[in-house]
């Protein structure tokens, strides 16, 4: 986070509130399924692949969405120059949670689960330098660690700048499933859409900061 202008770490967070939101969306719509904490899908799998093994095809069936879309994201994102690369991966991410809040409104759960999937998987490309992600923004438990390096780093009166802003970065994330709980009370519908013009929102704001940047 710290080697991003702020800018861009603000367009980080809105990218950790929206996988929140999505995931938490994702959830609800899967009935304790993750569409982008593959870490609890693979714990999920490991445990029904020992005891109702059919059961297993429901997260396995989202770590391949999810890695799609990652794949996809990262041969996308490498011909592209960065300003390019965070706006494309961002429109593609909005047109994909778009269709899926389509589908999800015509009733087609599993669809709008794959959609949504393969956004997040997408999403983890947005802020990579050399191949490599530089934040994680659908998963925290790095983010987590980070924090908890900085919180230690202060108690012995030292400052880590590796670790600011995670604190943030969680939060981000803890609010935006947070709204997608709230919304999907109402309708999980509701929360698709959200999710979407969120998506929007922030495809918006990196086509603004890569035009700043090349001013």
């Amino acid at each position: 986070m710290h080697r991003y202008d702020p800018a861009r770490q603000r367009l980080a967070l809105g990218l950790a509130g929206l996988a929140g939101l999505v995931d938490a969306t994702g959830f609800v719509v899967a009935g304790g399924y993750f569409t982008s904490f593959m870490s609890g899908n693979t714990t999920r799998m490991g445990v029904e692949l020992a005891q109702q093994p059919v059961l297993a095809l429901a997260p396995l069936g989202l770590i391949i969405c999810f890695l799609a879309g990652v794949i996809g994201g990262a041969v996308i994102g490498r011909r592209l120059a960065t300003n390019r690369r965070e706006s494309v991966l961002l429109g593609l991410i909005a047109v994909t949670l778009g269709a899926g809040a389509g589908l999800l409104a015509a009733g087609q759960a599993i669809p709008f689960l794959v959609c949504s999937a393969m956004a997040m998987g997408l999403a983890n490309n947005v802020f990579a330098r050399d191949g490599e992600v530089t934040v994680g923004v659908t998963y925290m438990t790095g983010a987590l660690v980070r924090f908890g390096q900085g919180v230690a780093a202060k108690l012995g009166r030292r400052e880590l700048a590796s670790a600011r802003g995670y604190g943030w970065l969680w939060s981000a994330l803890a609010l935006g499933a947070a709204s997608g709980g709230a919304l999907c009370h109402v309708t999980p519908r509701l929360a698709a859409g959200a999710g979407f013009v969120v998506a929007l929102i922030l495809w918006g704001a990196a086509l603004l900061i890569a035009r700043r940047s090349e001013d």
